[in-house]
């Protein structure tokens, strides 16, 4: 634990900008000396010193051999696994690099359709073929639901040639599935488990929490270290714990995918959000917990808003990360965006992300008491002011168990793509990804034959005004299809 109250490339940082150094080396600004004067006032000189580029003192992301090697030794020892990787362009280059070291060209993977879309990027760069499990949704809460063990068990049997097997765990709302006997699951047969824990890099520091994907077993794992740890923005760590992939095969793939010119104040902040969450983690997070709990009771005495319990999830067969809060509105007559939209311009709060059913608001290592009072105080307000009129909204999507003719890497480099009407599209091999929102799941991906109940849901969707993600134009009239 001792070595744990260190962060050596904080530590080494620190000690160069002390120094004075003058600089002949990129970026421009040198020290901070050429930054704006307004950027400058607002920001204070100190954090622009951390600016730096790659010399032997400051170590390289590439190849460390000094402070970002012994903080990358000192992340995986707090994490319990074999090795760790800094990223500084967020998990979804940790998700690319999961796909291309698991992975070989034509290789199978059974992947969640729920999958965040950096996943289609990882399948696309490495070649493979998706198999994917339609997602399960939770009309009563108007949530989608995570992979279950079930789904992925019966899949390893209808495809036992596939490589891997990917998971989001938790999801956006905090909902946890099985990971533990997923992760036993794969390993009996011999598969890789590619663990997305975007939002769970704090699930090790707390008994009160959903088990992270690191203890489960999982053989990669990536975690935005920025998104609930204190780390900045883009700031994530890939961590390796694996008998059946390359870890050498792993370091090259990251470091293809990352930038020469990475961020020294975002390594630094990896580093020392690492050194805070394993000496005051759990401190820091039961007041997170407590704060999160206290707002889940209050919110759910709104006789028109609901927040969903750990208890409810784990009598669904799930586990809840209770600090990620999800807020459904629909007994207002408002949708989510639109109460997200008054909480932004009229109370000064701003949630995470809406849907047409639900806020959800992200609690991290920073939030505190004084933070959800404010929210909840907001809410209640809002459902005494506000009354919209009540619709018969109902969260569904499609039978997605539909042909894959083509790999979606096969697509990608293809010229021999067309337009035509969505009217006319049943039959064709799709050459892009649609996305309706809600239910933020991809229904066409590139590759795969679209069916009639699909195109059917699609005109559906756009004749009531909802936005399709990758459409072309105001509606989505036309789509691209492979022209042979």
């Amino acid at each position: 634990m001792d070595k744990q109250t260190k962060a050596p490339i904080f530590d080494t940082l620190l000690a160069h900008a002390k120094r004075n150094v003058t600089s002949f080396h990129t970026p421009g600004h040198k020290n901070g000396k050429g930054i704006d004067k307004s950027l400058k006032d607002w920001t204070g000189p100190n954090l622009y010193t951390f600016d730096v580029t790659v010399f032997d003192e400051v170590d390289s992301l590439h190849d460390p051999v000094g402070p970002i090697k012994k903080a990358e030794e000192l992340m995986a020892e707090a994490y319990g696994v074999e090795h760790s990787l800094f990223l500084v362009n967020g998990t979804s280059v940790g998700n690319i690099a999961m796909f291309l070291a698991a992975c070989d060209p034509g290789e199978s993977i059974i992947v969640s359709r729920s999958s965040h879309k950096s996943i289609m990027a990882g399948i696309i760069f490495a070649g493979v073929w998706p198999i994917w499990l339609q997602p399960k949704i939770e009309q009563n809460l108007d949530i989608i639901f995570n992979s279950t063990y079930d789904q992925i068990k019966d899949a390893l049997e209808m495809y036992p040639e596939a490589r891997a097997v990917f998971v989001t765990n938790p999801t956006y709302n905090g909902v946890a599935t099985e990971i533990k006997k997923i992760a036993e699951l794969c390993h009996r047969k011999g598969k890789v488990l590619l663990v997305d824990e975007a939002h769970g890099p704090h699930l090790k520091f707390h008994d009160q929490l959903p088990v992270s994907a690191v203890d489960a077993g999982a053989d990669l794992c990536v975690q935005s270290t920025h998104k609930i740890l204190s780390a900045l923005s883009q700031g994530s760590v890939l961590h390796f714990n694996s008998k059946l992939v390359d870890i050498n095969r792993v370091k090259k793939i990251v470091s293809m995918l990352q930038t020469t010119s990475p961020s020294y104040l975002t390594l630094a902040s990896i580093d020392v959000a690492r050194k805070q969450a394993v000496l005051h983690g759990k401190e820091m997070l039961s007041k997170v917990i407590e704060a999160a709990q206290w707002a889940r009771k209050e919110i759910n005495n709104i006789p028109s808003m609901k927040c969903f319990t750990r208890q409810e999830m784990n009598a669904l067969g799930f586990d809840l990360d209770v600090t990620k809060l999800t807020i459904n509105v629909t007994k207002t007559g408002l949708s989510g965006y639109e109460v997200d939209a008054i909480l932004a311009k009229e109370y000064n709060i701003q949630v995470d992300c809406s849907d047409t059913f639900n806020l959800i608001a992200i609690m991290g290592i920073g939030s505190d008491r004084e933070d959800v009072e404010k929210l909840v105080s907001a809410l209640k307000d809002i459902s005494k002011k506000y009354k919209g009129n009540q619709k018969n909204w109902i969260l569904k999507i499609p039978s997605l168990a539909t042909e894959m003719v083509m790999t979606p890497r096969e697509v990608f480099l293809s010229h021999d793509i067309k337009k035509i009407p969505l009217a006319k599209s049943v039959g064709h091999v799709s050459a892009q990804t649609l996305t309706p929102y809600p239910p933020g799941i991809p229904v066409v991906i590139p590759g795969e034959r679209i069916t009639k109940e699909i195109c059917d849901y699609l005109q559906d969707m756009a004749s009531k005004g909802i936005r399709i993600s990758g459409q072309e134009g105001e509606k989505l009239k036309m789509v691209k299809v492979f022209a042979n």
